[in-house]
């Protein structure tokens, strides 16, 4: 019996270590949850900072050092950009019935250097006719709104790059559109 009150006085070996270990340095599931709170806390904190940071645009300058396009800014402010009006163009649209549409357009051609400047208007008759059986057969739904406008462009640029190669082309510019 004596052995008894002995076990009865003191805890089990096991339970002992486990009150000292949470007594000496272990931590309960309440304090366990206010760390993990405080730290997705921090995280959410510095990821709303670099985020915002970012949309007001202070990053930017960092971002175009990481990436080098602050070189390739200075390239371009550095190039020779010529600008080329073209002769003004009016072309009947495909309108598929006994209705006829016109469309009339100004453009002007951004030239990458002042040395292709001849070279385009040597092939100028070619890039007009590209032009106008390219417009020849569009309909007027394929000219409406932006992104009809935006397709036009792409299509008038790929069209004189390819007309006018090895000459460079970066742009195809609207002075006047009329559509009737």
């Amino acid at each position: 019996m004596a052995e008894r009150d002995e076990n009865d006085e003191s805890p089990a070996p096991e339970e002992e270590g486990t009150a000292e270990g949470e007594e000496q340095g272990g931590v309960s599931s309440a304090g366990r949850k206010r760390l993990l709170i405080i730290i997705v806390l921090a995280v959410l904190l510095v990821v709303g900072g670099i985020a915002g940071a970012y949309f007001m645009g202070y990053l930017d300058p960092l971002i175009q050092k990481l990436t080098g396009k602050d070189k390739e800014v200075a390239a371009a402010q550095g190039r020779e950009t010529v600008f080329m009006d073209l002769p003004e163009l009016l072309v009947n649209l495909n309108t598929g019935g006994r209705r006829t549409s016109f469309i009339k357009m100004k453009v002007t051609l951004e030239v990458e250097k002042k040395e292709f400047v001849p070279v385009i208007e040597k092939l100028m008759p070619r890039i007009i006719d590209n032009f106008q059986v390219y417009l020849r057969e569009l309909k007027i739904e394929d000219l409406r709104g932006s992104i009809g406008m935006y397709r036009l462009r792409e299509e008038m640029l790929l069209r004189v790059n390819t007309a006018a190669a090895p000459a460079q082309v970066n742009d195809v510019l609207f002075k006047e559109i009329l559509i009737q």
